[in-house]
């Protein structure tokens, strides 16, 4: 839409049209599809329904097993499991690989304890993933997190 503007002066000339693009409409339609594409996508992809067939297979395994946790307490000694004896670094990572039983995809649970050495927390880390697991998760506790996350 053009707007005329008066041009000054008391004559009566004619009024030209301001070259300004009102980009409101465009706003409020841009809007509008990204609200129709969030609602319509979790609907597009849930793919085509359809009826399987029936068979007597057992099931794969679900990936419900558990997950190998390795503790670091804050004197800086490591422990495998529930196991009350430490255990040394250069035994941990062929350990690991024993009781995974070559499964490196396995997830493994690394527990640091809150006043342990950031370098001894990192250098577990460093060995599991150098014996090849690609899953390994740092478990922190929710209050913890949140009262770093707050600054003090």
């Amino acid at each position: 839409m053009a707007m005329l503007m008066k041009s000054g002066g008391g004559r009566n000339r004619r009024k030209k049209p301001m070259a300004e693009i009102n980009v409101t409409p465009f706003v409020d339609v841009m809007l509008v599809l990204l609200v129709v594409f969030m609602i319509t996508a979790p609907l597009l992809a849930t793919g085509v329904p359809v009826n399987l067939p029936k068979t007597s297979a057992k099931p794969l395994p679900t990936g419900q097993d558990t997950p190998l946790v390795v503790t670091v307490d804050k004197t800086g000694k490591v422990f495998v499991g529930e196991q009350t004896t430490p255990v040394e670094l250069a035994d941990l990572a062929p350990m690991l690989v024993a009781i995974a039983k070559e499964n490196l995809e396995k997830r493994v649970y690394l527990r640091g304890d809150d006043a342990a050495a950031y370098g001894m927390v990192v250098v577990v880390m460093a060995k599991l993933q150098g014996a090849g697991f690609k899953n390994v998760n740092i478990v922190v506790d929710s209050d913890t997190m949140q009262r770093l996350t707050k600054g003090g």
